[in-house]
């Protein structure tokens, strides 16, 4: 029998997680012809960095140098039954562009009808008081393209000459690895857990070797395949091995795979959107369904900053 996840109408009869789809799929324009054009100052990111979804456009959003031209807000990484929380704390703040209390006021300001789960990341409009979008993977997509124009950092993270190949390995990445932990850690039957489990550890034995011949999963250059892959990595030891019971082996017992997420954690500007209390407490404290006793746990101890010795590989 299969019992009560932590999101009920993302639960299938047989106790799997089936993610829900994400809500606002508008796109920004370079040329305004969607309606939303590419600008500066008028779009903002509402974020959280426990979250793996959101943290990925906050890395893309660096490293296109997009600072100071889409502003961003973090909110609390403790989700309450209210949902994702605007408060002053260590790393999050109060709203400063709306008042807004709640991420979901922002989603019922643009749809009054929309019902599903309240998500991070969302890319807010100021001009037309809306969301735009809340998936990472259009957000990413639309600060490499769309706002090419006000990039100030020299990256491209879709180049034109893998699309292909870089499309099916982020759809592998994401499917079995990005959701896959999530696919093992809400699986409220043990033969879904085992299922999700087993295609996640067959993922990272597939990439481990890739990952010995070549320093990124592209040769040389890292494209946001390596990011989507690196969201997850990095919080992989701290809260997926134990909390999400994807224990048959941690990253670290991984030499290509660990080397690999130093050598990305080590890249200027990241470590500074990695944020171990904030993930930790995230989801520690709030699958209380999974830890009801909420306690964080002290470690593991973790030190990325270490040399990675893969400079060797192209």
């Amino acid at each position: 029998m299969s019992t009560k996840g932590q999101f009920p109408e993302e639960q299938s009869s047989g106790g799997a997680f089936e993610r829900q789809p994400d809500e606002f799929r508008e796109w920004v324009t370079a040329d305004g012809s969607s309606g939303y054009p590419a600008v500066a100052g008028r779009y903002h990111l509402y974020v959280c960095l426990a979250c793996p979804w959101a943290s990925r456009t906050v890395i893309a959003r660096h490293l296109l140098g997009l600072e100071s031209a889409i502003g961003m807000t973090m909110l609390d990484p403790i989700r309450d039954e209210k949902g994702w929380a605007f408060r002053d704390g260590p790393g999050y703040s109060h709203d400063p562009i709306n008042g807004f209390k709640y991420l979901s006021e922002a989603y019922t300001a643009t749809d009054g009808q929309c019902h599903g789960r309240v998500t991070v990341p969302v890319l807010w409009d100021k001009v037309k008081r809306r969301i735009v979008n809340n998936s990472e993977d259009d957000i990413c997509r639309m600060f490499n393209d769309a706002f090419r124009a006000l990039h100030t950092k020299k990256a491209d993270l879709f180049p034109a000459d893998i699309a292909a190949e870089q499309d099916e390995l982020s759809a592998f990445i994401y499917e079995r690895v990005n959701n896959g932990v999530y696919r093992a850690g809400f699986a409220t039957t043990q033969a879904e857990y085992e299922k999700a489990a087993i295609q996640l550890f067959d993922a990272l034995n597939e990439l481990e070797p890739r990952l010995s011949l070549h320093r990124y999963l592209f040769g040389s250059r890292i494209v946001e395949t390596d990011w989507r892959l690196f969201c997850t990595l990095v919080r992989f030891d701290s809260v997926y091995h134990g909390h999400f019971k994807c224990n048959s082996r941690r990253i670290v017992d991984y030499r290509n795979l660990q080397g690999y997420l130093m050598d990305l954690y080590q890249q200027p500007g990241i470590a500074a959107t990695v944020n171990f209390d904030h993930i930790k407490r995230h989801y520690y404290f709030t699958h209380d369904d999974i830890n009801p006793t909420r306690i964080v746990p002290i470690g593991p101890a973790l030190d990325l900053s270490l040399p990675h010795g893969r400079e060797r590989l192209s």
